[in-house]
């Protein structure tokens, strides 16, 4: 339970959402834009989640850390985030990388990102007292007042958000180890061989990249780093470390400020995704096509917010026995018609799928059209992507391989250029 002066704390914080990433595991979704800027859940983008979780948890003073391909991020977060009141001290600073240090330095790390920014931390009335520091590219609802709360009672100067993950596949987050007070042990960036949580010979404790830190220490850390010739100016393999190794370093555990809605039923899983594969992005996506999908996006306790075009409902025609626009187990946006059938599919905003197609196991971002008598299965069909009548995608995993890209799992991504390559 928070205490009344655990509910001024946000007031007392300034966020930065780490957005600058490259996303290359997504392949051809990150050609054109940063990995925060990449569609998710039919209506929204990936940052949305960090930006809605800090607006949520009261923590309305807001810093976006951009660098890779950030004009259509920064172009969503100057459309869908300008509500926030800058006359009562409330504001979305956007931060691109400005070459302060030097002309031939972008950010160089996560570390050397927050560090060029600290002149512009210092111009903030009131000055931060905490800083969360906050990946932009994962998807989440997680109350950071409750976090803040534990990392100002525990006295640490650094708390890292943690969540236990399956020990095959921890080697892609910084694994740590904890004491009975829950101080950082141990932190290991992206080990080869992850260590397990005791008792658990399959699970590990993982870092979130959610991190707190006493605003003072942690500047006065990133000075320190700066002038190091040997570290990578990077939280998780420099910042951290040190820490952990200074006793400073406390866990937060995900479960005690993950967010559920009212009416969710008791022991569902605390939902936390890194959907940076174009299989666990299909898999995210999809899963919210179901009767209960893991995340609910249907929380008005909670809302996820965004920017979203004026769009007419989403419209199903023609009533003729063997032409008519069904959609089962699906999510279709706003702007969309359709006259064809789709099962346990997601569609973004304005697409159009054409009598007598079939769309199934698919997602389709804004402005996707699906010819007639079209075939889909398993695929995600990039923006603005026209697909030709009669194409069939998604039954023929060698002619699939040979046109587009076909995971080992078999899901097809396809972008404009590939059907381009083909007409």
């Amino acid at each position: 339970m928070l205490d009344k002066r655990s509910f001024q704390l946000p007031s007392k914080a300034v966020a930065l959402v780490l957005a600058g990433g490259r996303g290359s595991r997504l392949y051809e979704l990150t050609d054109n834009r940063a990995k925060p800027a990449v569609y998710f859940g039919g209506k929204y983008r990936i940052v949305d989640f960090a930006m809605s979780n800090c607006v949520n948890s009261g923590i309305r003073r807001i810093g976006i850390v951009a660098q890779y391909k950030s004009h259509s991020l920064l172009r969503h977060l100057q459309r869908g985030w300008g509500f926030l009141r800058g006359e009562v001290n409330e504001f979305v600073d956007l931060l691109p990388a400005q070459q302060r240090v030097d002309e031939d330095s972008w950010y160089r790390g996560t570390a050397d990102a927050v560090y060029q920014n600290i002149d512009i931390l210092s111009t903030y009335n009131p000055a931060p007292e905490y800083v969360v520091i906050l990946a932009g590219d994962h998807i989440y609802k997680m109350n950071y007042a409750a976090m803040l709360a534990d990392h100002v009672a525990s006295g640490a100067e650094c708390t890292v958000a943690c969540i236990e993950v399956p020990r095959k596949e921890a080697s892609g987050f910084g694994v740590l180890a904890v004491d009975a007070d829950q101080r950082i042990t141990e932190f290991v960036e992206k080990p080869a061989d992850p260590p397990h949580v005791a008792g658990k010979p399959d699970r590990s404790l993982c870092s979130m990249g959610i991190y707190i830190f006493n605003a003072k220490y942690l500047y006065s850390e990133l000075r320190r780093d700066i002038d190091d010739p040997s570290s990578s100016h990077d939280f998780g393999r420099d910042i951290i470390p040190r820490a952990v190794k200074n006793g400073c370093a406390m866990s937060h555990s995900f479960d005690r400020s993950c967010v559920h809605a009212p009416d969710e039923q008791a022991g569902k899983e605390d939902y936390w995704r890194d959907v940076g594969t174009v299989d666990a992005y299909w898999e995210a996506n999809v899963d919210l096509t179901a009767t209960e999908p893991s995340l609910n996006l249907y929380d008005r306790h909670w809302p996820i917010w965004t920017y979203q075009q004026q769009l007419p409902p989403a419209k199903f025609v023609h009533n003729h026995e063997d032409r008519r626009g069904v959609a089962i187990e699906s999510t279709v946006s706003g702007g969309c018609i359709i006259s064809g059938e789709m099962n346990r599919s997601l569609l973004f905003s304005a697409c159009r799928v054409h009598s007598h197609a079939k769309v199934n196991w698919s997602v389709l971002l804004p402005d996707v059209v699906v010819g007639g008598r079209a075939r889909l299965s398993r695929c995600i069909i990039d923006h603005g992507v026209s697909i030709p009548a009669g194409m069939v995608i998604g039954e023929d995993p060698e002619e699939d391989a040979r046109r587009f890209r076909r995971t080992e799992n078999g899901v097809i991504l396809v972008t404009r250029r590939m059907i381009e390559q083909i007409s």
